[in-house]
């Protein structure tokens, strides 16, 4: 049933969205020189790689001139990737990702496998599931940026930031059913709009 949700949710969100995702597109190359989307390589259900599609908000060299996180006040966001970012709409192409089947729309993120190499076997868990658009996580970080501050930002992702995201995402796993998942989709709903 989830997935049969996931399906039509995702087809009726990107169909809604193609107005918005065409003046994204054209604001994005108008901004700065560069390919519309960013395809990050993440780690999916089962340990698979996949790329996940966002809107390009930074410089198309920021993977060659940065790390894989981005920090507060990362010089290499765009003017249109500040907004972006700020609404969350350079995260609605992940429904294409949801459509093929490599995602869900809700679930844990999907992490950079850099940073899924250190998790603990516990941890490996939320590998389990198709990662999510969003999730309690999600919800719980959607400042995280602004966390990830000064010269040490990796080391508070690593030991702080990312392990509880992972608790969370366990412990939604636990008890997670169809009720929760739309109390989730409509928190996150609520949330770009606050």
């Amino acid at each position: 049933m989830k997935r049969i949700f996931d399906m039509a949710a995702a087809a009726l969100g990107a169909a809604a969205l193609l107005p918005v995702w065409l003046a994204v597109a054209v604001a994005i190359k108008r901004g700065s020189p560069g390919p519309v989307f960013y395809r990050a390589l993440r780690v999916g259900r089962d340990g698979v790689l996949f790329r996940l599609y966002k809107f390009r908000s930074m410089r198309a060299d920021a993977d060659r001139t940065g790390g894989g996180i981005t920090c507060a006040g990362d010089a290499r966001v765009t003017p249109v990737g500040r907004w972006l970012r700020k609404t969350k709409v350079d995260e609605t192409p992940q429904l294409i990702n949801v459509l093929r089947g490599e995602m869900s729309l809700v679930g844990p993120r999907p992490e950079d496998p850099r940073y899924v190499a250190l998790y603990t076997p516990e941890q490996r868990r939320v590998l389990r599931v198709r990662p999510g658009l969003t999730g309690p996580a999600s919800l719980r970080y959607r400042h995280e940026e602004a966390l990830l501050a000064g010269p040490d930002w990796e080391h508070a992702y690593r030991t702080v930031v990312m392990p509880d995201k992972l608790r969370c995402d366990l412990e939604y796993l636990e008890r997670r059913t169809f009720l929760s998942d739309m109390r989730i989709l409509w928190q996150t709903a609520r949330s770009v709009w606050s």
